[in-house]
């Protein structure tokens, strides 16, 4: 029972002496993990130190009889914690990733991992039950038979075990210090060069693309939906236009940061691009965020079988496959490339230069933002712009100079406008006194428009939200105000409550039915 006891307590001590380390080498993501698990922000970044240092502390007690009784006991405090953190996730249908043991092994956290926990917690309550007194022998009690001389030996030995993996761990800092200073230079590099600040030296070769050669045939996959049926490649290609496959991870932090600009692209431009989230992982895993941000199209990969065939070596990435199925763009690694990928995709003049992703990996780093657009301020000329109504006719906006214009920018497929649909018909009816006149910039078909009921000019715009995007706006419903004379007349209005507080909505009467 003695040997029983020791051995329970040398894996136990290695479970916790890995998972503290490892833990302590990305005290980043052990952060945003326990964020994830539930933990208030507040809490999370000092709990993240703690909680790593709490396991190797654990593990040093096990080691020595002394301390081992109390080593236990704390390893079955840390796991029944553990334990409850992931029961609590589990019922409510979340697996956030557990990133147990930092970047060695992270994965969701499901009913395996459950089950691990409460294992390692039976074994130390083992340890635990046998009381202070009978912990096992010591972990160094065997060299006591030892001559000094093979003592000596062995401890020579144990310490340069110890500096070769000391000397191990710092070389792979280096090198993973060194990785990160060269994407960053990369990264500086290509943000010159699309300044032109940056001239190639004569005969230096061309970088060479990321993921497919551009034009090759895009590797064919099918896989299950979160609802369970399954989606093949050339089902996305039946819809008859450009297919977008991002690459996601459920741990990756810029992949979820990303999420909400990629259920606005598959609402957005849905009449012009199909754009497809492959993730990894369960099912499971991926529905509360899909859910979250209203996303389409989100399939699941085992593991990185059809991202490895893309050679997506990283996330979040995004690749372009055309309508006849060849691959259309370079590897879009990082969230600027994404973005850029994504305003190039949809448009007719085709693909120009993507920007290098300024950080590489899963997770490990945060993207940049976005360069903000020019998009013109209150008091200067709006974009015109001539579009054709519901009955063929071309509308400008030029057409309402002379009175103010309520620019609503609007599609009859967007659940948001949906619900917004009513309080439109219901000002229409009851225009408050000096209402601007309505001008709606919809996209979809003349039908779904016609079947709308709005009695205002509408106006079909053909290209997706190619005239919104002059404005600034990005999303439905929004509206700007323009002035008699053509001029921005107000801030870009998002949502419901504001662009109906733009119509006057708050002067409408009250009618009694």
């Amino acid at each position: 029972m003695a040997f029983a006891l020791l051995t329970a307590r040398l894996l136990l001590a290695a479970v916790f002496l890995v998972a503290g380390i490892a833990k302590l080498a990305d005290l980043a993501g052990s952060r945003q993990a326990l964020r994830d698990f539930g933990v208030p922000a507040r809490l999370a970044d000092p709990f993240g130190l703690l909680l790593p240092l709490a396991e190797l502390a654990v593990a040093v007690a096990l080691l020595l009889p002394a301390t081992a009784w109390w080593g236990a006991l704390g390893a079955v405090a840390l796991l029944l914690l553990f334990v409850g953190g992931i029961g609590y996730n589990l019922a409510r249908g979340r697996q956030p990733e557990c990133h147990c043991f930092g970047q060695l092994h992270s994965a969701p956290a499901g009913w395996p991992t459950l089950l691990r926990n409460l294992v390692l917690a039976a074994l130390a309550g083992v340890v635990v039950g046998f009381g202070r007194n009978a912990p096992g022998p010591g972990v160094f009690d065997w060299m006591i038979a030892l001559p000094v001389a093979q003592r000596i030996e062995v401890v020579a030995g144990l310490v340069a075990v110890a500096l070769l993996v000391g000397a191990g761990w710092l070389l792979f800092q280096v090198m993973a210090q060194q990785g990160r200073l060269l994407l960053r230079i990369e990264a500086l590099e290509a943000e010159l060069a699309d300044t032109g600040r940056t001239p190639q030296a004569a005969g230096s070769p061309t970088p060479a693309a990321l993921g497919l050669p551009v034009g090759t045939a895009a590797p064919a996959f099918t896989l299950p939906t979160l609802s369970g049926e399954t989606i093949a490649l050339q089902a996305l290609r039946a819809l008859g236009k450009p297919v977008v496959l991002l690459f996601s991870d459920p741990g990756c932090g810029p992949c979820n940061a990303l999420l909400p600009e990629v259920g606005r692209w598959q609402r957005d431009d849905a009449s012009k691009v199909v754009v497809a989230l492959i993730s990894r992982g369960t099912a499971e895993a991926n529905r509360p965020k899909a859910s979250e941000n209203g996303l389409r199209h989100v399939l699941v990969q085992q593991d990185r079988e059809v991202a490895a065939s893309y050679q997506a070596d990283a996330t979040p990435s995004a690749v372009l496959v055309l309508r006849d199925g060849r691959i259309g763009s370079p590897l879009a690694q990082g969230a600027d490339a994404i973005r850029a990928l994504m305003n190039q995709a949809p448009s007719p003049a085709g693909l120009g230069p993507l920007p290098m992703a300024a950080a590489q990996g899963t997770g490990t780093g945060a993207a940049a933002a976005p360069r903000p657009e020019a998009f013109p301020g209150i008091g200067e000329p709006a974009p015109d712009f001539s579009l054709p109504d519901l009955s063929g006719k071309l509308v400008s906006l030029s057409d309402f100079r002379g009175s103010t214009t309520l620019v609503l920018f609007w599609r009859p497929s967007c659940g948001f406008c949906q619900r917004m649909l009513k309080d439109l018909q219901t000002w229409e009816a009851h225009l408050p006194k000096g209402a601007p006149r309505l001008l709606v910039v919809s996209t979809d078909s003349v039908a779904d428009n016609q079947a709308m009921g709005v009695r205002s000019s509408v106006v079909l715009d053909q290209d997706g939200m190619r005239v919104g995007r002059l404005f600034g706006a990005t999303g439905t419903p929004m509206a700007v105000l323009v002035d008699a004379e053509g001029k921005i007349a107000s801030e870009l209005a998002a949502g419901a409550p504001a662009v109906l507080a733009l119509a006057g909505w708050d002067t409408i009467p009250i009618v009694v039915q």
